[in-house]
Order: C-alpha cells, then structure tokens, then sequence
C-alpha cells in the first residue's frame, strides 16, 4: 500500500482550508461575544456575523438580509421546503420535485405528504440524469405552492437546467427552490442569473468546517418559520450564530469563487482522464450521469457484476478513498433511487462507484485509480455470481448511458 492515501470523495465533504481555519480562531476564544449581547466582545462578534454575511451576499449576488446562516445544507433544505410550504398551505398544497432529489428533499416531500396532506409530483428523469423543463410546465396547477429541484446531482454529478425551469416557476409565480450544495466553487452562483428564490448551500462541502450552512431566500418570498426562539436570523432561524464557522465559511465560498474560473477547467481535464481511462480498461464500465452536463470534479459508474460497497473497500485498503454514492445515504438497502430513476436496474447499480475530486488531485493521483481500479472490479468479478466466466454481464442488458 501506498504511504499517502489518495481522497476521491470530495462531494462527500472536504478538508477545512488552512486560510479558513486562520480566520475563524480568533472568534474561538478572543471575540468569544455573543452577537446578541450588547457590551464590546458582543459587538464585535456581531460586525463579524454581518461582515460574513456581506461577502457570502456578494459571492451570490443577493443582499444581506436575504443570507439566513443555519447549520448544514440539509436544515436549509427543510428549512425551504418546510417553510415555504407552510406558510401557503392556505393557499396551495402541492409541490413539485423530482426521483434524483437528495434525501434533504425527498424525505421532507414525503413528511409533508404524510403529515400535512400536501401532494407532491416527482418528475421523473432521462437516463443522463436530467430533468425535462417541458415537464415542469406540465406539472403546474392552480394549488402548486413550491417548485424544488437540485442544481447538480450528488450521486452522478448532472446539472439540471435550473435557470430555465426557474424562469417557468416565475412566469407562474410560484417560488422556486433549488439544492446548490454541489456547486460552490464549481458552478455560477448569482441568484439573479440563476432567477432563484432560495438556494441551499453547505459549507463542507467547499473547504470550510462540517455543522454550517446557508439558505438564501430572496426579499418577498414567504416563509413560515420551523425553528423557533430568540430572533436571531431575522426571525427566520431562533438560536445564537456559530460565529466561528459563519466567518470560517464566508472566507471558504469567497476562496472558492476566486479560484472557481481556474480551477474547474483544471478539474476537467483530470475528470476526463479519469473517465477515458476507466471506460476503456475496465469491460463493461458504464458512466452514470451526463457525459456533457456535469460537475468538472465528477466522475461515477457503474461495474456489473459487482457490490460497490467492496469496490469501496478494496480501494481503501489500497490507500484510496472514494464512495459507493451519497455519503448521506450509505446506511440505506437496495440500490441508489438515483440510480433506479436513470432506469440502471437492481443488479447493475448495486455495482456503483463516485470517484470526485478536488483541489489537492493531481495526474499521478489519477493515474493512480486507473492503475489499481481494473484489477479491483476483476478480482471481486472473478467471485460473482452475476459475471460469467466469460466476461459477459449475467443479468438482463442494460441500456448504455
């Protein structure tokens, strides 16, 4: 094994940036202050907080007071979709989304169905990953009181064409929601561009600490509020602001932006050689999601024959991190619903496998995985039952993607 493990798994989580770390120690134990209190340490902990919601703002495109801080990229969703939902059940019940949705969405869609009687479509997806536009017009009625769909898939790196069904959500008047923790440093984050109303985000996932997030809600867009206490957050989120992280991630999405127009074409060249060389040396290989619309740090497929989970493992063992799917799913039986929606049946896409990268990979990193790799899906192959001795899949044929 290798003395320096290799890490593939970026859109799991990242590392916390060593300039990020630098900027929030001093609101550790210095500028301790709670932003609500009144006397010095307090103030300047609230110059802090707003300072950090001024650049995050800029960074998006929005104004100040549209920046609610919450603690990770799955209470921004369910504060979104709760809380927008909520507050127009009066009015409206039903809720548009889509199969692929991380589960954020998805289990917050059923709860509301379950609990609070709301309908909910989910649009189904074609076999890239993508989401018609066309479909989301259909799907519209009089009830309809929210539209949310992710900005890029988690599992298979799609990018959905968020500004064009944004502009079908607004011609209707209906707010628009969109799960852009996949996108930091990678994609256009202009909220106006982008004609969102909210857009969720996470700050681990771009180099800034785990238990910090933010939901950007434009001015005008109602929302009932699903936590309740003091009025921090304008009192759309009650409790005290992580000071520390909140300046910890705006350091970490303005670092990300800068770097964003240099970084991702570098990361496509390294996803590129990535896919080329794992399609071509590994028989059978199927990339999962769209080989056009996609993450620059994404790669993801499928091996018949094999249990991604061991593939995972393997490559542990050979000093290389990298996931089966969603690190947020990695307890759930049977295969990725994302998988099942692209129409991947049972045994193919229990063989999946999502290789990310980030700022740290290299050439020889990739070089690497398509050194190791072959023999990994060969060996666990050679005791399958669903790969015959003859190299050919023993499940029914699946569509290629």
């Amino acid at each position: 094994m290798a003395n320096t493990f290799l890490y593939f798994d970026h859109s799991a989580t990242t590392a916390t940036d060593p300039r990020v770390i630098e900027a929030m120690l001093p609101y550790f134990n210095t500028l301790y202050g709670n932003p609500s209190s009144l006397y010095s340490v307090g103030a300047e902990a609230r110059k802090a907080l707003e300072k950090a919601r001024a650049t995050i703002a800029e960074v998006l495109g929005a104004r100040p007071n549209e920046i609610i801080f919450t603690s990770c990229g799955t209470e921004s969703d369910n504060l979104a979709l709760r809380g927008t939902t909520l507050a127009a059940r009066c009015t409206g019940n039903h809720i548009i989304t889509t199969a692929i949705e991380h589960h954020a969405v998805s289990n917050t869609c059923v709860q509301l169905e379950r609990e609070f009687g709301f309908q909910v479509t989910y649009l189904p997806v074609d076999p890239d990953g993508l989401v018609d536009p066309d479909a989301v017009g259909r799907a519209i009625t009089p009830h309809t009181a929210l539209i949310s769909i992710m900005y890029a898939n988690n599992e298979v790196g799609t990018i959905e064409p968020i500004a064009e069904i944004s502009r079908i959500a607004r011609r209707h008047g209906i707010p628009f929601h969109t799960d852009a923790v996949q996108a930091p440093g990678l994609l256009p984050l202009n909220v106006d561009e982008l004609a969102v109303d909210m857009l969720s985000i996470s700050g681990h996932k771009f180099y800034a600490p785990k238990g910090i997030g933010i939901l950007y809600v434009r001015q005008g867009t109602r929302l009932l509020p699903t936590q309740t206490g003091g009025g921090q957050e304008r009192g759309m989120r009650a409790g005290t602001e992580n000071i520390p992280y909140i300046v910890g991630m705006a350091r970490a999405l303005e670092l990300a932006d800068s770097t964003r127009l240099s970084e991702v074409p570098r990361l496509s060249r390294l996803r590129d050689r990535l896919i080329s060389g794992i399609v071509e040396s590994i028989p059978d290989a199927i990339l999962t999601g769209s080989r056009n619309q996609r993450l620059a740090s994404h790669a993801s497929f499928v091996f018949p024959g094999v249990e991604g989970e061991a593939v995972v493992l393997k490559l542990s063992m050979l000093g290389i991190g990298a996931s089966s799917g969603s690190a947020c799913s990695s307890g759930d039986e049977g295969p990725s619903h994302v998988l099942s929606a692209m129409g991947l049946q049972h045994p193919v896409a229990r063989g999946s496998l999502r290789l990310t990268l980030g700022r740290e990979n290299t050439e020889q990193d990739v070089d690497r995985v398509l050194k190791e790799l072959p023999g990994v899906i060969a060996s666990l192959r050679a005791m399958s039952p669903f790969y015959n001795a003859e190299g050919t899949i023993a499940v029914q044929p699946v569509k290629s993607l």
